[in-house]
């Protein structure tokens, strides 16, 4: 798009639409600030063109032919079609003075001979009672509309709210689990550690129990000495190893029975914690999708407000001139 030719002769701001495709009925805004709307003349082709930039991207570029007609249709708001663009625009303005100056009085005698008719206003056309019936019906629709809209939108952002504190509950869940499996771990450890302890404990030989006899022992001594020896050896098999072996293999088939319902729980916790994160993904995912339709809602909603705030005034204004 070039403008080499071109000179800009009026600039102002307004908000752009450009009516749905679909439903060649409602308004879908360019965005949700005003825009600056400029309009250029080349006088080599005796040519007007209006142009409006929205960031990199030409929202408006409609060139003016002897067929438009631009349609004042209230105090802030005005029309026209583009057949080249395929396309219908509307710009709504700040205040009813700032529509007065569009177009400005070098574009009315626009584009070739014979234009006088061309961006003429007709918001002078006092409508008739068909009109005013079907603009109250407008009214009141729209009324409907706003309340359902408004609903929808605060339906939506109750529903954001809850997620996003049901995402807080499941992180704050999430955290306390990690804790709990960290110490169950370390716990684990700690019970295997022992274990391997006392195995390596009972493994060991027991110190073994030497006499020195001197070289000057009798016969009836070390016979005496044998003896001894012998109801030694047979006092320890009838304790059975003893008190001492007795209790350590007792603490280890605990140990061991606690290092298998640590090992359990340890993979219960794991599980909880998947069932967790998958959760977390789910959840904003659907946080995501409710913030899209807040979004989606507040837009429409800001352009139902619109529409109706333009159908009052000019109900009120079709009031005020009824005698």
């Amino acid at each position: 798009m070039s403008t080499a030719r071109e000179q800009p002769i009026f600039s102002t701001r307004a908000h752009v639409f450009q009516i749905d495709p679909a439903t060649k009925r409602n308004w879908i805004p360019a965005g949700k600030h005003a825009l600056t709307v400029s309009y250029f003349y080349d006088a080599t082709r005796n040519v007007y063109r209006i142009i409006s930039i929205g960031g990199a991207k030409a929202i408006i570029n409609s060139t003016v032919t002897p067929n438009m007609t631009f349609t004042k249709t209230s105090q802030k708001f005005g029309q026209w079609a583009d057949s080249r663009a395929n396309t219908v625009y509307g710009l709504g303005f700040a205040s009813e003075q700032h529509l007065t100056q569009v177009p400005p009085s070098p574009l009315v005698s626009a584009n070739g001979p014979g234009d006088e008719k061309l961006f003429r206003s007709q918001s002078a056309d006092v409508p008739g009672p068909a009109e005013r019936e079907r603009l109250k019906k407008m009214l009141s629709e729209g009324s409907v509309g706003e309340v359902q809209w408004e609903a929808e939108f605060f339906a939506l952002q109750d529903s954001n709210n809850k997620l996003a504190g049901a995402l807080r509950e499941a992180n704050a869940a999430a955290a306390q689990w990690r804790q709990q499996l960290e110490a169950q771990r370390a716990e684990a450890e700690r019970l295997r550690q022992r274990v391997a302890e006392l195995e390596a404990q009972a493994a060991a030989e027991p110190p073994s129990v030497s006499e020195k006899e001197g070289p000057g022992q009798s016969l009836e001594q070390l016979e005496a000495l044998v003896q001894t020896k012998d109801q030694e050896i047979q006092t320890l098999k009838s304790q059975t190893g003893g008190p001492r072996e007795a209790v350590e293999a007792t603490e280890r088939e605990e140990t061991q029975q606690k290092v298998q319902d640590l090992e359990t729980r340890n993979a219960e916790l794991e599980h909880q914690l998947r069932a967790t994160e998958r959760s977390l993904e789910e959840a904003r995912a659907e946080r995501e999708r409710a913030r899209a339709e807040v979004g989606r809602a507040a837009q429409l909603l800001d352009v139902r407000l619109f529409e109706l705030s333009e159908l009052r005034e000019g109900l009120a204004r079709l009031a005020e001139g009824t005698p």
